[in-house]
């Protein structure tokens, strides 16, 4: 059994970041329900064009990646009826998570300190941009400026004196919805203890700055970002070009013990026991580093990546390809554990990753179906409220509520 089985989940989410965590429970068990206003997410509707994927009704995998198997509702929360399907699914709700901003919660009675006072058990939890506290709280958060940037990423793994990285879309979002669904899954356990809810948060700004830890405690002792990698403390912890232009990342942090080793592996047989350059200490008091880069440089620019992997990992020289996304899509090691599966669209499966917790229980491969359309679940999710079939056709009518919707209306609305 599925570990989140019997955990009812309200999703009141948009783009990335919250909506991943509300795919983690579903992946683990939960029914999560995601309510959508009536111009739908705008992960579903526009999000495609920015990552340079297609969308269409059949497969939206923008959309998908952080929706799968969830339950679609769609609701007009500035009505009267809309707003009493929502209060009903709270009431039933053991979580509620969205990412939605405090002002905006508060317009609709949405926010903590409503409901907690009407749902003492419910769980909340919200991923904010910058916290809960201060003059930003309220501000827009995406991972690029909040995670990113605000959070010292660009500015601690950029090398020295080049621009900041291309980070991949929702780079800091996945991580943030791994950290908030760990947090809403501590609130469940200390509920059977207090019978009360507990309102949980995770900023993308938080999420950042704990994720960079070693480098934000150690720079407080004088070790400063960004780096050269000319400059690094250890040359056999950095990253090389090979001579077919693939990069390979070394990370072999006895450099006294293997520097005679990694000598004469790359040809320079010529520096074993070179005195200036064979003890980290003094190469560093000397400032030599740049020297030892160098020489590293020249000996791996001759040959293939290929050749470099095989040639360090053979000798036991922890080193890796820096691979793309095509790369990992033929990693045997990723595809054996299930670390990637594959969307069952009309057209072929498409990759996409699972969550990063697996159980002995459970199957490695999830069998991901497309999600469904905007409000695909409104007629099924009322009706398990106690909707008759003619309080729903009404309020279809009105305008309350909305059933299935393809995207091209819902284009037409932006």
């Amino acid at each position: 059994m599925k570990p989140l089985k019997g955990i009812k989940v309200v999703d009141l989410t948009t783009y990335m970041a919250t909506p991943a965590t509300g795919r983690v429970l579903a992946d683990w068990g939960a029914d999560v329900i995601k309510v959508e206003a009536m111009k739908g997410d705008p992960c579903r509707v526009t999000q495609a064009a920015v990552f340079n994927m297609p969308m269409s009704d059949e497969e939206n995998l923008a959309f998908d990646m952080v929706n799968l198997n969830k339950r679609f509702v769609t609701l007009n929360l500035k009505s009267p009826m809309g707003a009493e399907v929502m209060d009903k699914l709270l009431s039933e709700a053991d979580v509620f998570i969205t990412n939605t901003r405090t002002k905006s919660l508060k317009k609709m009675g949405l926010d903590w300190e409503t409901l907690h006072a009407k749902y003492p058990k419910l769980i909340m939890g919200h991923g904010l941009g910058y916290g809960k506290r201060g003059p930003e709280k309220d501000d827009p958060g995406f991972d690029v400026t909040c995670y990113m940037a605000r959070g010292g990423v660009f500015g601690t793994t950029v090398n020295r004196g080049d621009s900041p990285m291309i980070p991949t879309n929702g780079y800091g979002d996945m991580q943030a919805s791994m950290f908030l669904a760990a947090g809403v899954l501590a609130a469940l356990v200390g509920r059977q203890n207090s019978g009360q809810g507990e309102y949980v948060t995770c900023a993308l700004q938080h999420a950042a700055i704990y994720a960079l830890m070693v480098g934000m405690i150690s720079a407080q002792y004088g070790n400063p970002y960004p780096k050269s990698r000319l400059e690094v403390i250890c040359p056999f912890n950095n990253v090389y070009t090979c001579g077919d232009g693939k990069v390979i990342a070394m990370c072999d942090p006895e450099y006294d013990r293997d520097y005679n080793k990694i000598m004469t592996l790359i040809g320079r047989e010529d520096l074993v026991d070179e005195p200036r350059l064979s003890n980290c200490v003094k190469m560093n008091e000397a400032g030599l580093n740049p020297e030892v880069v160098g020489i590293m440089d020249a000996a791996l620019g001759k040959i293939t990546a290929a050749e470099a992997l095989k040639l360090f990992k053979d000798n036991g020289i922890p080193c890796e390809l820096c691979q793309t996304p095509l790369d990992v899509y033929e990693d045997q090691n990723a595809l054996e554990n299930g670390y990637l599966t594959k969307v069952a669209y009309p057209d072929g499966g498409r990759w996409v990753a699972t969550p990063p917790c697996q159980f002995d229980s459970e199957p490695v491969d999830p069998g991901y179906q497309p999600t469904g359309m905007a409000g695909s679940a409104t007629v099924e999710v009322m009706k398990g409220l106690g909707y008759t079939d003619e309080q729903i056709e009404a309020a279809i009518a009105s305008g309350d509520v909305e059933g299935p919707v393809g995207l091209e209306t819902l284009q037409a609305r932006w």
